[in-house]
């Protein structure tokens, strides 16, 4: 089993230093200022929730790319793989539609013009590899991307196609 590392952008370390900094700041205002525990708590609880959804790197098993997490593994079947491509501008004006979009990670479902909605496991967009399946596209960001579909390429399996017509007679 390969492994791949997921290093992080250099927007993914701004938006974590300073959602994180801005989350105790808050916290400390409000205790200082006399509201309760929990109120004071809140955005430091964000920063907790998030935490374990951090992408921390890639395996590829025969027959599953596993994305490593901190506590446990996601895990991305490779049944059905239809293409796999290393495009470095596949998430650029994304919507995120459910997810995290940029506290640790790009983690979540998001849509855009190029790829419509895909799942991304992502840390470093200019990395991302689209992993092209019949009924879903997923984005994950690799160390090497171009290892990563190396690897992958050969695993793809082709589109069906429509049959062709049976002349008649």
């Amino acid at each position: 089993m390969k492994a791949y590392t997921a290093p992080w952008s250099r927007s993914l370390i701004a938006v974590s230093i300073l959602a994180t900094g801005l989350c105790l700041v808050i916290s400390f205002l409000l205790i200082r200022h006399g509201q309760s525990w929990l109120a004071a708590l809140t955005p430091l609880a964000v920063v907790l929730c998030a935490t374990p959804f951090t992408i921390r790197g890639y395996s590829v098993s025969p027959d599953e790319v596993l994305v490593h997490r901190f506590g446990w593994t996601s895990r991305l079947p490779l049944a059905g793989l239809q293409s796999v491509e290393h495009v470095p501008d596949a998430m650029k004006g994304s919507i995120r539609t459910f997810g995290n979009g940029g506290l640790f990670s790009f983690t979540g479902l998001f849509r855009n013009r190029r790829l419509g909605s895909y799942r991304a496991f992502a840390t470093d967009p200019h990395r991302s590899v689209v992993l092209r399946f019949p009924k879903r596209t997923v984005v994950v960001t690799p160390g090497v991307p171009e290892d990563f579909v190396a690897e992958l390429a050969g695993r793809c399996e082709p589109a069906p196609t429509a049959a062709a017509p049976r002349p008649a007679g």
